[in-house]
């Protein structure tokens, strides 16, 4: 019997403790999940190719929340455009906290045949204050003003 009167005592230190004393056995409580059907659907309509990366990240600790494309793109390196060097869409949302954002491209091979178009910024959003970065590479890249413009228009037709 005595064990009995154990139990609730038990329950009642282990609630005073909290969870993240027991050794973050407990997940934190999650931010407002993103409408991620929705952005992988207005997204896929706008820029949708094979060779894109689109990260979504929130602004204050840079973590990512969101990825449309293969994860391969988005760290694989390609000509930076505006500056030398290569960097890839993870690395570039560094550069989407800057104001104002960066939409450029350029050729990513010696050849001329293929191009790669960059956007990076903050999202338009009411809800959230999250930022994007964005890549495209390949033959049928798109110019990093047009991704950057076609990206405005999915995050809102999603809902952010």
């Amino acid at each position: 019997m005595s064990s009995l009167r154990i139990i609730p005592s038990l329950v009642a230190l282990l609630a005073m403790i909290g969870p993240a004393e027991l050794g973050g056995c407990a997940k934190p409580l999650a931010v407002a999940a993103l409408p991620t059907d929705a952005l992988d659907h207005a997204i896929a309509n706008a820029i949708g190719d094979p060779a894109t990366c689109v990260l979504v990240a929130e602004r204050g600790t840079g973590k990512v929340v969101y990825r449309y494309g293969e994860a391969f793109n988005c760290v694989r390196g390609v000509p930076l455009c505006d500056r030398p060097g290569f960097m890839s869409a993870t690395q570039a949302l560094a550069l989407a906290a800057t104001p104002g954002g960066r939409a450029v491209s350029c050729a990513s091979n010696a050849d001329d045949t293929r191009s790669v178009g960059w956007s990076e910024g903050r999202v338009v959003s009411a809800k959230r204050d999250l930022i994007y970065s964005a890549l495209m590479e390949g033959q049928t890249a798109l110019p990093g003003h047009e991704i950057s413009a076609r990206l405005d228009a999915a995050f809102a037709k999603a809902g952010l």
